[in-house]
């Protein structure tokens, strides 16, 4: 369980990153997800701060779940 909430997050500490600097600089193009979906026409910013949020709140879940454990 703690692997599978690591690579969740990853997997959105990427796509925030990614829309972010998309956002920016206009870099990465058709790379990230947030760019992919019609429903985050004019709110990309906001999505990807949202993924980052989401990144760091699965490391800390992850993170948690590794101390009760063991």
């Amino acid at each position: 369980m703690k692997q599978l909430l690591e690579i969740l997050g990853v997997f959105a500490l990427i796509q925030g990153v990614a829309g972010l600097v998309h956002a920016v600089s206009g870099w990465l193009r058709g790379w990230g997800l947030v760019q992919r979906i019609a429903f985050f026409d004019g709110y990309e910013i906001y999505a990807s701060v949202t993924l980052l949020v989401l990144a760091f709140a699965l490391f800390a879940v992850a993170d948690s779940l590794k101390r009760t454990n063991g």
